[in-house]
């Protein structure tokens, strides 16, 4: 009887580690390497991600944050996209700052094989950086570190659309219909 007890508490042991082994998710860090991606490209404070067999994936961050790479870079609270080897695209919530400006992240790649470099396409730039500055997990930071009144105020460029009217008539069309309404 006690031999019968201890190999059922034996068996109940096994079976709990293998169902804790099973239903045990991989953080997004570990996922990122097995897509050919550095697992420094997420912030540190990933709090929960989904992948679908498509490779459509979410991740959601404790709060948005900042992380200064070669150039810095801002993390929404809820990043999504498509994750296929060697590279994400259809990327949403992660924007680049250049001088003053905030540019959205559209898709980062990698060299198949690996190389020594990661590509961020932003709009029609496709930038070349070195993969080492995302080879380990940052911190995130809340704020901008410049104490200057300009750099903490983000400012998002108005999609090329709103410009095509006074690029091809050389109009302003807002000046224009201002001057169309006077002549009444």
């Amino acid at each position: 009887m006690a031999k019968r007890l201890s190999h059922a508490l034996l068996m109940a042991v096994i079976a709990l580690f293998w169902a804790r082994a099973c239903t045990a998710k991989e953080s997004v860090y570990e996922v990122l390497p097995k897509f050919g991606l550095p697992s420094g490209l997420l912030p540190d404070s990933v709090t929960d991600y989904t992948l679908d067999e498509e490779g459509q994936f979410a991740v959601a961050l404790a709060k948005p944050c900042y992380i200064q790479f070669e150039y810095l870079v801002y993390y929404e609270k809820k990043i999504t996209g498509k994750l296929s080897y060697g590279s994400i695209t259809n990327l949403k919530g992660i924007q680049v700052q250049r001088l003053l400006l905030w540019f959205n992240v559209d898709e980062i790649r990698v060299d198949l094989p690996p190389s020594s470099n990661i590509y961020f396409q932003v709009g029609i730039i496709n930038k070349k950086l070195s993969v080492d500055q995302f080879k380990t997990v940052h911190s995130c930071r809340k704020s901008l570190s410049s104490s200057s009144p300009c750099a903490q105020r983000r400012i998002k460029l108005p999609a090329p659309v709103d410009e095509i009217p006074m690029l091809l008539t050389g109009v302003d069309p807002v000046s224009h219909v201002w001057h169309n309404r006077t002549k009444f």
